[in-house]
């Protein structure tokens, strides 16, 4: 069997760092993969830090046609949100800023003759794993043993690979510390201090939770597996949305609720938090980036 690349997963991490890279005018696959292969086995301890490496759709299959899976898409177009796709994503996380950054530049150094950095963001965990709206985040991720069934692909081309999609959501937080916690509650459809869902009858219909819990045709709900964290300065700062499923169609009918597509209701969240960043990537197993990379 396949093994996804253990960084998705690993826990305990409370910095992250996020760096998406265009390949330099000129460079051809070739020089591309010869700058990657050294990290061609991400570790799950490679310095202090994790580390998952992603490709661009147009990229993975222009390196590796074989290994492409048959979903493998685009981001998804949907009015609202941005497209700002790169070549490839690193993404790193570990315990501490001072390694994670020694590690980060040690990256940047093998990808330097190759890539330029075009996206860089800091994230961190904040509080008890809460958004900077005060209100945990991922109440509805998958544990650690289904999460593998809910990210990763399970069979064919691609076997042990997951579709990523990552974004970065400005948050408008003067906005959102007018509403009374009552209102912020109705929201998000959840309790502020406890994450406990809004029971039926307070739930408004435009409410996060409303939007984003979703059932397929089987009945069964859409999962995918989040990694989201804050980032951010005084002058700016949000949420680095990151997530992974083994289905990339899910995330083409979470983006359409949250944006109205179809019925016409947003989801409130959209009324503080702006979405500037968004791409689609995919992160291969350990064998098939083995196998690239040689």
């Amino acid at each position: 069997m396949a093994t996804p690349q253990p960084g998705i997963f690993a826990q305990g991490a409370r910095s992250h760092r996020h760096l998406e890279l265009d390949l330099r005018p000129g460079v051809t696959p070739d020089q591309a993969l010869a700058a990657l292969q050294p990290l061609r086995q991400p570790s799950v301890a490679a310095g202090g830090a994790n580390i998952v490496v992603g490709f661009a759709p147009t990229l993975w299959r222009a390196l590796a046609p074989a290994a492409a899976p048959d979903l493998l898409a685009e981001f998804p177009t949907v009015p609202g949100m941005p497209s700002t796709q790169h070549d490839l994503w690193v993404w790193c996380h570990g315990a501490g800023q001072d390694e994670l950054l020694d590690v980060v530049l040690a990256v940047r150094d093998l990808l330097d003759p190759v890539a330029t950095v075009a996206e860089e963001v800091l994230g961190f965990v904040y509080h008890d794993s809460r958004d900077l709206t005060g209100f945990i985040d991922g109440t509805e991720n998958p544990g650690v043993e289904e999460a593998h069934e809910v990210a990763v692909v399970a069979d064919g081309p691609g076997a042990g690979g997951t579709f990523a999609i990552t974004q970065r959501w400005v948050h408008h937080l003067d906005r959102w510390r007018a509403l009374d916690v009552g209102e912020q509650e109705r929201v998000i459809g959840r309790t502020k201090p406890d994450s406990v869902e809004l029971d039926e009858d307070s739930m408004p219909a435009s409410s996060h939770v409303s939007r984003m819990v979703v059932e397929g045709d089987d009945g069964e709900e859409l999962a995918i597996y989040r990694r989201s964290v804050p980032y951010g300065t005084t002058s700016e700062h949000g949420l680095h949305f990151v997530a992974f499923s083994a289905e990339p169609s899910r995330f083409t009918i979470m983006f359409e609720r949250m944006f109205g597509v179809g019925d016409g209701v947003h989801d409130r969240i959209t009324e503080f938090s702006t979405p500037v960043t968004g791409a689609a990537w995919w992160v291969p197993s350990l064998e098939s980036l083995g196998d690239v990379l040689g």
